[in-house]
């Protein structure tokens, strides 16, 4: 497991409809974080508004950084970082 900051704060909403429904769950009313599933690596990423990430799930250090990397491209792509 692992914790990082992405440095800004970010709306969740936006990203849930961006990335779309097949690898994200975001239920504000249940959980106030965003469930981020990515397949490579196989990893976990629970986004908050506040710009942290918890990664979950990851076999090593390479597949926590790569996993970081690929939130921050993913949203910085769309304009949402």
């Amino acid at each position: 497991m692992a914790v990082c900051d992405l440095g800004a704060e970010i709306n969740l909403t936006n990203i849930t409809i961006s990335l779309g429904l097949e690898h994200v769950e975001y239920e504000p009313e249940q959980f106030p974080g965003l469930v981020y599933r990515l397949e490579n690596p196989k990893v976990v990423c629970l986004l908050s508004g506040s710009g942290k990430v918890v990664i979950t799930g990851a076999r090593s250090v390479e597949d926590m950084d790569k996993a970081v990397e690929t939130v921050k491209g993913s949203l910085g792509r769309r304009g949402l970082l």
